[in-house]
């Protein structure tokens, strides 16, 4: 059997499985030595295929796909250090539980080693950032079935123990352009791999009742729910919530701030509250039931540790983890959460619990939104920004939000709506890169799409604009420029100025205008809330890029933040947390 007869066989058989698997995007970066998996992928009309020039805003675009529809997506790039340029995602991919298959195309074993060009040492390059990793092998007759093999397990171990990239390193020798006209390719000859079937992971009914025993006396629980995506979970959680009486501190990642289900429990400006220690004293509970990862409030995190020897702490994982960064002791509960929801549910009383406990959370959780909402006297600024984003946002849409100081201000300003809305974020390792290239990623689902974060975020993803230029996907970008780190201004750092603009504020000092222009977005530079509320309706009924760019003073920054924090611990005081 000829060579490229047996490289077209066996390259047409691991995507057929990779499809019959249920992958449905692939993202290609152009390169010569993956043009075998390349021409395959867009031959196959089974799957949808997108050509992304960067690799590093490749990579990070198939994240925000996978992280969107929480499937897995298909990356694939040359050799050499285009697949170095993977990293950042595959690392923001591992602790986000986000499933991404990473085909990286390598020269040959007798090419490895050897100085030839546009070789690296490819072998397990992405570490321990991966659920698994091969080497496979070269193709030769009658692998076919092998590469059917290779493919199916990759999905599966793109899903569990815990959704996260896999790592597929596929050699190829010359010729490498495949022949689609061969007789008995794709899925004609031999069997395909059968989908792999997963089951409900539950409590038994005396470990749910046990729960139950322990928990219904204390009157003073808490639910707290971290960045997490199962839009599931939301119904049956607040349903438990009711039937416990007990308050909901809700993560603006959590998925339960915006949608239709009972809001009545749901606890939003929580980390106001826990930056005044006369609430961090009045409201200690019994025990903590999280769901998800830890929530972004550093207030929270504190607070937890200062009432680790007081509080019982309970964490519901879906996957066998040890996600407390706290360093408390907590007890980990390895079950489906909707499923643990409804099972602790059917134990209790149907009906609400209102009781003191939770009115103290719901009076304090008013008082605090009260005095976050209130008219901005002020110019423009971070909070307000995110306030009357919210209002604007679409039905039925998603809102993606940046690191470091972006995602603390919807944390803090984004209140709960009935709204239809997925917030998202790369809070796996909270980079900053990245970043326009997902929320792109996450856009191609047909969910109209609003990015927020800084200048220096911006900054650092422009090349992800080209492909919303290519595919003239609809995003929305409103763009915090205040022109340097922000977040930085809260750290110690701030007191030496020798040193500070240089090395923490670096001032991008560009003129943003000028490039979105050049990738044909739409830039609007606004001075007044007016124009703010004015670009952001306008935008929603552009088809193409819109970039709303909201210049603020970083040296008011801090003050208005902590002026905010003041008002509501005043305002509690003033009505009393009794």
């Amino acid at each position: 059997m000829e060579h490229v007869e047996t490289l077209t066989r066996y390259v047409t058989h691991f995507v057929d499985q990779l499809v019959y698997s249920g992958v449905e995007h692939v993202v290609i970066s152009p390169g010569s030595r993956s043009t075998p998996l390349a021409m395959t992928f867009a031959e196959h009309n089974g799957i949808e295929h997108w050509v992304h020039l960067d690799e590093r805003s490749a990579a990070f675009f198939a994240l925000g796909m996978a992280k969107e529809q929480q499937k897995p997506v298909a990356l694939v790039c040359t050799s050499g250090t285009a697949a170095a340029n993977y990293y950042p995602a595959v690392v923001e991919a591992y602790y986000s539980r986000v499933p991404l298959l990473v085909l990286t195309a390598d020269r040959p074993h007798e090419l490895r080693g050897v100085g030839a060009p546009q070789a690296i040492n490819q072998i397990q390059m992405f570490g321990n950032y991966v659920n698994w990793y091969q080497d496979l092998a070269l193709p030769e007759p009658g692998l076919h079935m092998y590469a059917r093999r290779q493919a199916a397990r990759a999905v599966d171990e793109s899903l569990a123990p815990h959704p996260a990239p896999v790592h597929l390193n596929l050699p190829f020798r010359e010729p490498l352009v495949p022949d689609f006209s061969l007789p008995g390719l794709w899925r004609e000859e031999g069997k395909v791999i059968p989908r792999s079937s997963k089951g409900i992971n539950s409590l038994s009914a005396e470990q749910a009742e046990s729960f139950i025993e322990r928990c219904k006396p204390l009157k003073r629980g808490l639910i707290v729910v971290g960045p997490q995506m199962d839009e599931n979970l939301a119904d049956e959680l607040t349903r438990l919530a009711s039937r416990l009486g007990v308050p909901v501190l809700a993560d603006p990642l959590s998925q339960l701030r915006t949608g239709d289900h009972d809001k009545r429990n749901i606890i939003e400006n929580y980390d106001a509250l826990l930056k005044s220690e006369t609430i961090q004293e009045q409201a200690v509970p019994d025990y903590i039931l999280r769901f998800g990862a830890m929530p972004i409030s550093k207030a929270y995190l504190k607070w937890v540790q200062r009432n680790e020897d007081t509080v019982d702490h309970y964490i519901v994982d879906s996957h066998q983890s040890y996600r407390e960064p706290a360093g408390i002791a907590a007890q980990f509960i390895e079950t489906d959460p909707v499923e643990f929801c409804r099972q602790l549910s059917s134990q209790l009383p149907e009906g609400d619990d209102r009781n003191e406990w939770l009115s103290l959370w719901q009076g304090m959780n008013k008082t605090a939104k009260d005095e976050m909402l209130k008219e901005p006297e002020e110019p423009l600024n971070e909070g307000h920004a995110v306030v009357f984003l919210a209002d604007a946002l679409p039905e039925r849409s998603n809102l993606f939000v940046g690191n470091s100081m972006p995602i603390r201000d919807v944390d803090s300003f984004f209140m709960a709506t009935p709204k239809d809305v997925r917030v998202m974020a790369n809070r796996g390792a909270n980079g900053i890169d990245g970043v326009v290239s997902t929320a792109l990623g996450s856009a191609i689902s047909g969910r109209r799409t609003t990015l927020l974060l800084g200048d220096v975020s911006f900054f650092h993803d422009l090349n992800g604009l080209w492909m919303a230029k290519s595919k003239n996907i609809p995003l929305t970008i409103v763009v915090i420029n205040n022109n340097g780190g922000g977040i930085f201004s809260y750290l110690p750092q701030v007191n030496h100025p020798d040193h500070f603009e240089e090395l923490f504020g670096t001032p991008v000092n560009i003129d943003f205008a000028q490039t979105v222009g050049m990738y044909g977005g739409i830039h609007t530079k606004v001075d007044s809330w007016d124009a703010y509320r004015k670009a952001l309706m306008e935008s929603y009924t552009d088809e193409g890029l819109s970039v709303i760019e909201v210049v603020t003073n970083r040296e008011d920054h801090v003050a208005f933040h902590k002026q905010k924090w003041k008002s509501v611990e005043e305002a509690i005081s003033n009505r009393g947390v009794d």
